[in-house]
């Protein structure tokens, strides 16, 4: 039986990284060989002596016994998971290139567009990692537009968006346009069509992003959010990124997402739209091969 420790720090996106490896564990190992527990660090950055334990008590950590790993993503769970592996064991695996020395940490799960150092304890990804989407056959004719917002890497040009979601709708696919937390408020009211299914997120139901990036022939992302852009290959669609301009030469995010095109996981041709797939796309299963490569660096190769 493998006990993992789950450290989560109130980020969504974080924690569904966090998920997407325990459940790839889960699924190598057989849901009855693993227990797990989440553990809260969002009082632990005020960092008080017995804080740590009691944490651990509250979530019932260590009724579950001594960790195999410890694992979490966001810079507010690094500190209270090197204390949990010094003071309990097991093996710490941070989700991301910490703020802190990697040396402080087993492993290391980091996206390439992070330039990871070449250290034996780091396993490189493509990006961040998500977990499987619910099993759903695809509707014909259906699409998913996937509005992000201004970041540090691009601006938002909602005319340039306005005239490629135009073309998108010249297509005769069924359209649901959704924005997220980070869009302008009059994305939506300004980038809708009349034939579109358009969304809030603030209006969504838990899980509604996984139930339509399971059920839709193709999903197009603004290029600023990576994030999105990997949840959405991990389902069997096609993928379209939505161009942005980028506010520096020397852009990562941009660097990342040219590299599914070059790869061919991704089009950013408009025209693209006007096909509809012939084959489902396979997911891209990163949660799965960091668990496997994780499990056979341990010596718990359990992999089916």
């Amino acid at each position: 039986m493998l006990t993992i420790w789950r450290f989560l720090d109130g980020n969504r996106a974080h924690e569904k990284q966090s998920a997407a490896l325990l459940h790839g564990v889960s699924e190598l190992v057989g849901s009855d060989g693993v227990q797990s527990c989440d553990v809260s660090c969002e009082q632990l950055h005020q960092w008080r002596p017995g804080a740590l334990r009691r944490a651990l008590e509250v979530a019932g950590a260590t009724e579950l016994g001594l960790p195999n790993f410890i694992i979490g993503a966001g810079h507010r769970c690094h500190l209270p998971m090197i204390a949990a592996r010094r003071s309990f064991g097991g093996r710490s695996v941070v989700l991301m290139k910490p703020s802190l020395p990697v040396s402080l940490f087993d492993f290391a799960v980091i996206p390439e567009h992070d330039r990871p150092p070449p250290l034996p304890n780091v396993l490189t990804t493509l990006g961040a990692l998500t977990g499987p989407l619910p099993k759903a056959p695809a509707q014909p004719n259906t699409g998913l537009i996937l509005l992000g917002g201004p970041s540090r890497h691009f601006a938002w040009d909602c005319v340039a968006l306005e005239r490629d979601i135009n073309q998108l709708a010249a297509s005769s696919v069924r359209w649901t346009l959704a924005d997220s937390r980070r869009s302008p408020d009059s994305s939506l009211l300004r980038l809708a069509q009349p034939e579109f299914n358009v969304v809030s997120w603030s209006e969504c139901e838990p899980g509604w992003l996984e139930q339509q990036l399971a059920s839709v022939e193709q999903v197009w992302v603004t290029r600023d959010s990576i994030s999105m852009v990997f949840e959405a290959l991990q389902s069997g669609a096609q993928v379209g990124i939505l161009n942005l301009p980028s506010r520096h030469r020397k852009n990562k995010v941009y660097s990342a997402v040219q590299r599914l095109v070059d790869l061919g996981l991704v089009t950013t041709s408009l025209d693209d739209a006007a096909k509809s797939p012939v084959i489902r796309r396979e997911p891209l299963n990163q949660y799965r091969q960091i668990a496997s490569a994780l499990l056979r660096r341990c010596n718990l190769d359990f992999s089916q």
